[in-house]
């Protein structure tokens, strides 16, 4: 799952993305207006947290933006102000939920999945390649029906190359796609990841390094 967080309070923005990140989830930061209209621009999200007083561009000329985009990402606004017609003026301008300030974070993150959910392109509750079962509702993975104990980083990892369904994923989709994209394009995360899923995936092996490509399932 990707996620942008606008937010012009930077320990607030930091504090809220690195808790989404500790959730396995692949979270950029903007601090304004303009900054996020930049990044919806040229990456898809799922969600869009929306602090609604932004500046540059507010978070309402952002709403307004997205719809005349027909953006497909679901927007939960965040506002200072917890009145009725607050909320509803958020929700008309096209947020798809509204969250008032303060909040509890596992709230946000219940209503980050709960959007999330409405997005996503219908998945099988069960993926099954090359011997790999994935099932994506309980984030279990096994082999030959044998439990794997992965990370969420190697979960993820793998479940991006199941989805790929035998071709060949680049390193730079798996930083987007299992990581976000403040990460070093030239770190050796995706190596160290892969190595430690392939160990305990076990023999034989089934993920391929594809020379100057990526890697396959």
């Amino acid at each position: 799952m990707r996620i942008l967080v606008a937010e012009d309070e930077w320990f607030l923005a930091d504090l809220v993305a690195e808790g989404l990140r500790k959730r396995a989830m692949a979270v950029d930061v903007a601090h304004d207006g303009a900054g996020a209209l930049e990044r919806l621009a040229v990456n898809d999200y799922d969600v869009l947290v929306l602090d609604r007083d932004l500046p540059l561009v507010h978070g309402d000329e952002v709403c307004r933006e997205l719809a005349q985009r027909g953006a497909a990402v679901r927007i939960l606004m965040l506002t200072a102000s917890g009145a009725v017609h607050e909320r509803v003026d958020g929700l008309n301008l096209g947020a798809d939920d509204y969250l008032a300030k303060p909040f509890a974070f596992d709230e946000l993150v219940a209503r980050v999945n709960a959007l999330a959910r409405r997005n996503a392109p219908p998945l099988p509750p069960v993926l099954e390649h090359a011997g790999i079962t994935l099932d994506a509702a309980r984030r279990q993975a096994f082999r030959d029906g044998r439990y794997l104990p992965l990370s969420r980083k190697e979960y993820a990892v793998l479940e991006v190359l199941m989805q790929a369904r035998g071709t060949v994923v680049s390193t730079e989709d798996l930083l987007e796609r299992a990581w976000d994209e403040h990460t070093d394009p030239f770190t050796t995360v995706v190596k160290v990841t892969m190595s430690k899923l392939r160990a305990k995936l076990g023999e034989p092996p089934v993920i391929v390094t594809v020379p100057g490509f990526g890697y396959r399932l």
